[in-house]
């Protein structure tokens, strides 16, 4: 069979859409940098001129409770990207969720752009920056409180230390939410993966619960799961998402 062209890719990937009405999305860092957030582990100049380890050292537990100074100063200035908006990706996957044909979005990302764009069903697999909780009473703040704060954000109500309510590095996953991600994924007719190397575990191997014909892989670069995927495409994601028509 002929190889198709990126136009005879793209239709096809409508086509499928329009065709399934269960379909989940999961997604990477790669549906958020469309919306201005870097990807932080693309190290740039930036972190080598600021920072003395690298990001992946900074957003890790032993780092956080050995040096929460340092760790603040970086989640401040390189995580709480609070003007970002929605792109036409995050805003599509909202219409088609009310339109009855996404059931679920399974996100590696930690922005709470796909809530602000409308989608409800929304599996955080990485937390949010949007809740942050006192490590003593528990009472939780919202990331304006943290952005505002000076140092290590502290409780209003009892001193206490804040912790973002993220997944860092060495901490595990929430069980709950994996065992939602796999029912979602593993009941879809279409699992669209968009943004993302699935190079990050264990959420990649999330996937491996898909049973469908309908995978389509959607990243500008190569992943390692292209050979097994029904179809991929190397396109903005925005762009594509756009022109689906949500009747």
């Amino acid at each position: 069979m002929a190889e198709l062209n990126r136009e005879e890719k793209i239709q096809k990937f409508l086509d499928m859409v329009e065709a399934s009405d269960n379909i989940v999305f999961f997604g990477g860092a790669g549906v958020s940098t469309e919306s201005g957030i870097p990807d932080f582990r693309s190290v740039d100049g930036l972190y080598n001129q600021e920072y003395d380890y690298p990001p992946e050292t900074i957003l890790s537990h032993t780092f956080y409770r050995r040096n929460p100074q340092e760790f603040y100063r970086f989640y401040r200035n390189k995580m709480l990207c609070l003007t970002a908006q929605p792109n036409m990706a995050h805003k599509k996957l909202a219409e088609l969720e009310t339109a009855g044909k996404v059931k679920a979005v399974v996100t590696q990302n930690i922005d709470g752009l796909h809530q602000l764009a409308g989608s409800k069903k929304v599996l955080e697999l990485h937390g949010s920056v949007h809740r942050n909780y006192c490590e003593s009473c528990h009472q939780m703040y919202n990331a304006e409180y943290v952005q505002k704060s000076q140092g290590i954000p502290q409780c209003e109500s009892c001193g206490g230390d804040l912790k973002p309510d993220v997944v860092l590095y060495e901490e595990g996953l929430d069980n709950h939410t994996i065992q939602e991600a796999v029912y979602y994924i593993s009941n879809a007719d279409m699992l669209i993966i968009g943004g993302t190397s699935l190079a990050v575990y264990p959420a990649a191997g999330l996937i491996d619960y898909y049973r469908g014909k309908k995978l389509v892989l959607i990243n500008k670069t190569a992943t390692a799961r292209d050979g097994v995927a029904d179809l991929v495409l190397s396109e903005s994601i925005g762009e594509l998402f756009g022109k689906i028509v949500v009747s």
